[in-house]
């Protein structure tokens, strides 16, 4: 079956339905995803969105908090952009009904937390629970708005590229191909569909699961990464992932983040002995920007041998920490652990992607009528280490950029004579092949996720990142000879994204000779500001496809070419 609309968004997290509302006073929107609408990485937010509200602080103090967090790399433009903007976005929600905690002193002011890495109070927050919030208020509204239909358990394959060549003499990293679409899989009635679209919107979240132990939920598998790849646009900086310094540990509960506010709130890190060790690292101890206070947490647990370390806020007032973190505190009395009396057990865990879809101010990728927004784009925001609560901002700013871009071009896109589209629309055969084999996917999987854990974590050397590469080319030709055994399904679907996605990361990482930011290589241990000061992009060996869907069946080997990788300034 055929569907068109003006706009696909593919995600339904902040930036998607963002951007989906804007984008519907002017055109149809589809938002398909892979799951249930509301779980997205936004839902399980905890802390808050970074903006300047208080009094005492100002948007060069934020600018420069970013700055100094991204360690070189962040675009000074971008950051000036997003930091801005910030208010008016904030009172957008504020209009759609998202409720923000407000000061108990001043009712007509916001209570405004701190995190880690920021110079003043600015995290505007409800209670610990700000991202479902934010979630439920949106997802609301896109349900009431009559140009927007939403596909859950929808999951895309590959986008529909008319390819072209680069035109004579350009030197421009963006090409002229175009993208027309995708193609998806309904994942509950195994049927293959064909999306026609004016623009595609990738808002597809992060690629935590790449990892053994993250902060993030299931369904954070980096799809819109494999699938930007695949189709040629190019990505940056894969190599600076983010490990969130305190998830908690505990066999019962599964990828719970202990918020950065907890810190923000008084909170203290300390060994199995109660010594407080954050001193030892940074000047600014428990509110170090987050690669640091997670390299000192990796640090003292392999130097004791402990397998945590632990986060104590009991010496605050017990109701002031029942009101502040309900979430968090329901959450470990449900396991046994009371937070106003007990300090909680925590280890760093894969958190965010602070690389991304390569994107201009627009959230324009370098395929045309492609756009990528959120974790799964690389903006120039971040840079080699996210400051806290900085990403729900980004993807609320470049949501409201990309829709009114697409606004100015929506009438020149319809009025355009469109090239025959392929329909694939199909049912998948669950007879043609055997199910048999679904223990190759689950073992590959967990193979990929603890040699990523083991080899490209939070410290790295030259020697595991080399073996990581020789494994992970292994896992990946394994994968192209067996996975066409399996019927085609978002679990097959979702490994051979997380294969390459991993590789690309070790890439990346292997290609930079230095540390900075979440990139810690031990062999490389210092920061080359003459030598690496520059951005890390990594491009699809070109094809010679013309109108193409590619990767989800495929009929050659699933181990591509190396990537082309470059360094520049953008």
């Amino acid at each position: 079956m055929k569907n068109q609309f003006d706009y696909l968004v593919v995600g339904s997290g902040i930036a998607g339905l963002t951007f989906a509302l804007k984008a519907a006073r002017n055109g149809s929107v589809a938002i398909v995803t892979k799951k249930d609408k509301v779980e997205t990485s936004t839902n399980y937010a905890q802390g808050g969105i970074a903006s300047v509200f208080g009094g005492d602080d100002s948007f060069q103090l934020h600018i420069e908090d970013t700055l100094r967090s991204g360690d070189g790399l962040c675009h000074p433009d971008i950051v000036d952009l997003v930091v801005k903007n910030g208010p008016e976005r904030i009172r957008e929600l504020l209009d759609l009904g998202v409720s923000f905690n407000r000061a108990e002193t001043a009712p007509d002011q916001f209570d405004l937390g701190r995190e880690g890495g920021h110079s003043r109070n600015r995290i505007l927050h409800s209670q610990d629970m700000t991202g479902r919030a934010i979630e439920k208020v949106l997802i609301v509204a896109a349900e009431e708005n009559p140009n927007i239909t939403i596909f859950e358990d929808h999951t895309v394959l590959d986008l529909i590229i008319q390819h072209r060549s680069l035109r004579s003499g350009s030197t421009s990293l963006y090409k002229q191909d175009v993208c027309r679409g995708a193609y998806i899989l309904d994942i509950s009635r195994k049927e293959i569909h064909t999306f026609i679209a004016n623009a595609v919107l990738m808002c597809t979240g992060g690629a935590g699961k790449v990892y053994l132990y993250t902060s993030n939920p299931d369904v954070a598998t980096g799809d819109g990464l494999a699938i930007a790849y695949r189709a040629g646009a190019s990505l940056a900086n894969l190599e600076f992932v983010q490990f969130h310094p305190t998830c908690l540990y505990h066999p019962q509960a599964k990828n719970f983040l202990i918020s950065e506010a907890v810190r923000g709130e008084g909170g203290k890190l300390i060994d199995r002995r109660g010594n407080a060790f954050m001193e030892k690292y940074h000047p600014l101890k428990d509110l170090a920007f987050r690669d640091i206070v997670a390299r000192a947490i990796d640090t003292e647990m392999k130097s004791s041998g402990d397998d945590c370390v632990f986060l104590d806020i009991s010496h605050r007032n017990a109701d002031f920490i029942r009101q502040r973190f309900p979430n968090i505190y329901e959450k470990c009395k449900s396991l046994g652990i009371d937070i106003t009396t007990d300090p909680l057990p925590v280890v760093p865990a894969a958190h965010y992607m602070c690389g991304g879809i390569l994107t201009d101010p627009k959230g324009q990728t370098t395929i045309q009528n492609l756009y990528a927004l959120g974790e799964c784009a690389c903006t120039g925001l971040h840079g080699a280490n996210r400051l806290a609560s900085n990403s729900l901002l980004e993807a609320m700013v470049f949501a409201d950029a990309a829709a009114a871009e697409c606004s100015s071009n929506i009438e020149e896109w319809r009025n355009r004579t469109l090239p025959e589209v392929p329909d694939l629309s199909t049912r998948i055969d669950q007879n043609a092949v055997s199910n048999n084999e679904m223990v190759l996917v689950a073992h590959n999987w967990d193979i990929i996720r603890r040699l990523m854990w083991n080899y490209v974590g939070i410290v790295r050397t030259d020697r595991r990142l080399s073996l990581a590469l020789n494994h992970i080319a292994q896992i990946r030709m394994e994968i192209g000879e067996h996975m066409p055994q399996i019927p085609l399904n978002s679990d097959v679907l979702e490994l051979q994204g997380l294969a390459l996605v991993a590789e690309l990361i070790i890439r990346c990482a292997m290609q930079r000779k230095e540390s900075r930011g979440l990139h810690y290589n031990l062999d490389h241990a210092q920061k080359d500001d003459a030598a690496w000061l520059k951005d890390t992009i990594v491009t699809k060996y070109p094809g010679e496809q013309f109108l193409s869907a590619v990767g989800f069946r495929p009929d050659e080997p699933i181990c591509d070419p190396p990537p082309v990788l470059s360094f520049q300034h953008r």
